[in-house]
């Protein structure tokens, strides 16, 4: 038989109780694989695909699931079987998660060591394509107050000043401050411009009265603290 006449299977050749809706019913959501999570979220095929088929499509398009999350409307259309409308929904639910994980972490949120800032940041920042530069401010008892991207780009010492800093700073009334920035390239290991900036940052603190607890650097899921390793 020529493969041009084989129908590709739908989701309702599927058995109703394998299918994605009726096991996260039965199992729970964290019984899913995520070909059945996006599945739901897609919620139809094609006159020529099943769901699933599509949602596969879209793992092996965004090799790294978190790729999804920095995909415009227009990469994720590009995907066969994937209209503007399954694209914003996709898009969407990714969206609605970062917040409730960030939610979850800032109604706790007190940094008391690297480890802290590090948790606090990494899930935004691990898979950034470029240099983000993020402060914490901090109140007395070490909570943070307020985070503020001040920078994006290459780090480099003539551009994050100090000024735009604690200008911030005292607008927040911060008592302290922690300081971190990712490396597209997965390796936390400190440039010397990055001791160079963590330096003049460290020595404005002193003289407006605002420490710099620490400088944090986001690799690929690990991190480097610039005060554990001596630079500060």
């Amino acid at each position: 038989m020529s493969t041009d006449t084989i129908k590709p299977m739908m989701i309702r050749d599927v058995h109703q109780d394998d299918r994605p809706r009726e096991r996260l019913k039965r199992q729970g959501a964290e019984s899913l694989s995520n070909q059945e999570l996006i599945a739901i979220l897609l919620r139809t095929g094609t006159k020529e695909e099943s769901v699933l088929h599509i949602a596969n499509r879209v793992l092996t398009s965004f090799e790294q699931l978190h790729e999804l999350k920095h995909a415009a409307i227009e990469e994720i259309t590009s995907v066969k079987g994937i209209g503007e409308a399954k694209a914003i929904q996709l898009l969407a639910a990714i969206e609605l998660g970062r917040r409730m994980s960030q939610q979850r972490i800032e109604d706790r949120y007190t940094i008391r060591s690297p480890q802290d800032a590090a948790t606090y940041l990494m899930a935004d920042m691990t898979a950034l394509l470029q240099e983000h530069f993020v402060v914490l401010f901090l109140n007395v008892k070490n909570q943070i107050i307020h985070k503020q991207t001040i920078f994006i780009g290459s780090l480099n010492a003539s551009i994050v000043h100090p000024r735009e800093i604690f200008r911030e700073a005292v607008k927040r009334s911060a008592a302290s401050l922690v300081c971190a920035h990712n490396h597209p390239s997965g390796n936390p290991a400190p440039s010397p411009e990055d001791i160079e900036v963590t330096k003049r940052i460290q020595e404005a603190g002193y003289i407006i009265g605002i420490e710099l607890l620490d400088h944090v650097i986001i690799g690929d899921h690990q991190f480097i603290s610039l005060k554990e390793k001596g630079y500060m």
